[in-house]
Parts: C-alpha cells; sequence; structure tokens
C-alpha cells in the first residue's frame, strides 16, 4: 500500500492539514488500515523534500501546517495511477516457504501443516465476511477493501488445496485432509471505531 501517493491524491482535491489527512485516508479505504499520524508527517516531509507538495509554513510543523501538491506531485500521482505494479517476480511469501520446508524436515507431517493453515485462513476468511454482512451495504470503501481480501484468502486456500493434491499424488498417497489440524489463534479484525465480532 503506497501511502505516500494516498497523500498525493487527496491533497489533489485542495490543500489539507496533516490529521485532516490521516482521518480522510482512514475513511478512504474503509477504515482497514488504520494510519498513525507521525507516519503522515513522516510522509509529508519527504513529500516536500522531493517537492511534490508544499506547505504553508516550512518553518513549523504542527497540526495546523496545511500542505498542497504541486504540478510535480500531480505528475507522480498520475504516473503511479497508470503504472502496473511488478508482479513479474514472486514474492517470498511466508506460508509457501513454510510448505516447501515442511517437506524436507524429517518427522513433519506437511498435510497437517496444510491443513492448520487451511482452516485459519477459512476462518479468517468467515470473519470479513461477517464484518462485511455487518457494515459493507452502506460502507462502499470498506466493501471494496473486504472483497479484495475474500478474493485473496480464497487464492491462498486454493493454492494449499492444489499444494496438498501435489504431495500426495507425489507420495502415491489418497486424496483426503487432515483429521483435527492444531488450533491456530484467531485475529481480530479492527476497524477504526473498535473491534467487530
Amino acid at each position: 500500500m503506497s501511502v505516500r501517493h494516498a497523500l498525493l491524491a487527496l491533497l489533489s482535491e485542495g490543500p489539507k492539514y496533516g490529521l485532516q489527512l490521516r482521518e480522510e485516508f482512514e475513511a478512504r479505504t474503509g477504515e482497514v488500515w488504520p494510519l498513525n499520524v507521525g507516519q503522515v508527517y513522516t510522509t509529508l516531509q519527504r513529500l516536500e523534500r522531493d517537492g511534490l507538495v508544499e506547505s504553508d509554513d516550512a518553518g513549523e510543523d504542527g497540526p495546523q501546517k496545511g500542505f498542497r501538491i504541486t504540478a510535480d506531485g500531480a505528475q507522480e500521482l498520475a504516473g503511479w495511477l497508470r503504472t502496473p505494479p511488478d508482479l513479474s517476480s514472486p514474492p517470498r511469501d511466508e506460508l509457501v516457504i513454510k510448505v516447501l520446508v515442511a517437506m524436507r524436515l524429517p518427522g513433519v507431517d506437511v498435510h497437517e501443516v496444510v491443513q492448520v493453515h487451511r482452516k485459519y485462513l477459512v476462518e479468517l476468511m468467515q470473519e470479513w465476511t461477517r464484518l462485511k454482512e455487518d457494515e459493507a451495504d452502506y460502507d462502499l470503501p470498506l466493501a471494496l477493501a473486504v472483497d479484495a481480501e475474500l478474493f485473496r484468502l480464497d487464492s491462498v486456500i486454493r493454492w494449499l488445496d492444489s499444494a496438498d493434491g501435489r504431495l500426495r499424488r507425489a507420495a502415491g498417497d489418497p486424496p483426503g485432509r487432515a483429521a483435527s489440524p492444531v488450533p491456530m489463534p484467531m485475529p481480530r479484525l479492527r476497524r477504526k471505531a473498535g473491534v467487530r465480532r
């Protein structure tokens, strides 16, 4: 997530203060990604240093210091919006690495490792679905953010299912699932207003 470009986008609507930018960022992203006010000001300082934003008073920091986007900032934002992210190399996904490592570890049942994580991800999807049912009907940014997370989790679960099947076929085992995976702690999905369960 590019906080830098999100702040530029908000400033493209007109001059704003740091605290205002934090509140608008959280509102526009469905309050799924809380933003520390210190991160806002650090990012604004870097944007100002790079000539992408200007402030009311370069000598005084604080909640009443206003910022506005420059022509270079608007050009940077336009370029970022139209440039696809670099997905040419797979990321170092911790879950993929766990499965690859578990394949070779003596005394470790790789299928159990797969099922432990699968169970956790299914429960996490259920949590996101409940959050969406409770609030997303009247909160479009939240609905879009939750949909993105549900699609991402679904793809990871599909990969785990595919990996489990491939591992079983390679070992000559019949397909199946571990009977009772070890439970993992469930995270609490947080929004600015508090925890939703």
